[in-house]
């Protein structure tokens, strides 16, 4: 580590690192020459940014392509209300440098896609994986495959969070876990089921956890091994990954070379039309215009005591096929869900069973909505 120093001031600043013996200032300069790519300023990404600053990783990329919106605080603590609308990536990178001045830090304001990741990926030494979906997921274990890298793996849903390291060159890679992704359908996110706010905190910070003593080469990393936490009971559970022979991409005769358009693949995208969206305002004036409308909520009975349209039809998004008779083709159908997300595909159901009725799609649902009244 002869290139890399530590000024007075740095050591000041970490000084509880450097009486630790399996750290001491050779294991600090270490922290200062890695380079960690952290993919979502989230939930996970928040305390993950937070702690990888704060311990003095020399440099840092956040990608993340969303806005800070204000049903984010009540568990992304890196943004606060002054934030709102305003880039995660780049939020995350004034909180990170104002916390430690001695890293450098490099935000991606931009959506990942197998066109931009490797370019991106290929100058950093390990990747955290902070997303809550499964096109990013896959995109980003295949990415690290072909790069050589170690991959950070976190996810979290209700009460439950999971890490895991993954690395190709010396175990499991994602995909070994879970060869293919569930039904989209069937996929959900935090918007969708919601999220115990301490979770993510917990979780984020065992990503983090595992990367400096990964950096460190201390203690035993989650390689191979499923950590899951269950918030609920304050009880932890491992369960054992193995490398899969067959894997696509890390197995002995791999069939994935190159990355591909992962939303395809997962069936997040298909060719078919685009489903007509309804913002809230444009809701809110025909609703005040008294317009032939319909407005159908999917979400289940126990999801709508958070908040009930006046004059709304609940028809939960698992019986929309088989109740399509409700639907008065004569007005324009309105599809509301939580977060704008499961009422596309509730679209989706009644475009292919062949509703022919006009169909729109709430941007941002319900959430989007309160906000947008609270606002007027």
């Amino acid at each position: 580590m002869n290139d890399i120093n530590l000024t007075d001031k740095e050591a000041l600043r970490y000084s509880r690192h450097l009486i630790l013996p399996e750290i001491n200032i050779e294991g600090q300069k270490k922290l200062k020459k890695a380079r960690v790519l952290i993919i979502g300023a989230g939930g996970l990404g928040s305390p993950l940014s937070l702690y990888l600053a704060s311990s003095g990783i020399g440099k840092i990329g956040i990608v993340d392509f969303d806005n800070v919106d204000i049903s984010n605080l009540q568990r992304q603590i890196i943004h606060n209300n002054s934030d709102i609308g305003f880039s995660k990536a780049l939020s995350a990178k004034n909180k990170m440098e104002n916390l430690n001045p001695f890293i450098e830090v490099e935000a991606f304001n931009l959506h990942l896609s197998a066109s931009n990741i490797l370019g991106i990926a290929k100058n950093y030494d390990i990747i955290a994986d902070g997303t809550d979906n499964f096109p990013a997921r896959y995109l980003i274990n295949d990415a690290a495959v072909l790069l050589g890298i170690p991959c950070i793996y976190g996810s979290i849903f209700q009460f439950e969070g999971q890490v895991s390291v993954f690395y190709a060159k010396e175990g499991p890679c994602y995909r070994c876990l879970s060869p293919s992704p569930p039904p989209p359908e069937s996929a959900t996110s935090c918007a969708e089921s919601g999220v115990f706010a301490p979770l993510p905190g917990i979780i984020g910070t065992l990503q983090a956890n595992e990367i400096i003593k990964l950096i460190l080469g201390i203690g035993s990393p989650l390689l191979g091994r499923l950590l899951i936490f269950d918030a609920l009971n304050a009880a932890f559970k491992e369960f054992k990954i193995e490398k899969d022979k067959n894997c696509p991409i890390c197995g002995a005769n791999p069939s994935i070379k190159q990355l591909i358009d992962y939303e395809d693949f997962c069936g997040y995208k298909q060719n078919k039309t685009k489903i007509a969206e309804i913002s809230p305002e444009e809701l809110e004036a025909k609703i005040k215009n008294s317009a032939k409308l319909q407005i159908i909520d999917i979400r289940e009975p126990s999801e709508r005591a958070f908040f009930i349209f006046p004059q709304s039809k609940n028809i939960p998004l698992s019986q929309i096929s088989r109740r399509m008779g409700e639907l008065n083709s004569d007005f324009e159908i309105v599809l509301a869900c939580q977060a704008g997300y499961k009422s596309v595909f509730a679209a989706r159901i009644l475009e292919e069973n062949g509703f022919q009725g006009k169909v729109f799609n709430l941007t941002g649902g319900i959430n989007k909505y309160i906000e947008s009244i609270q606002k007027a």
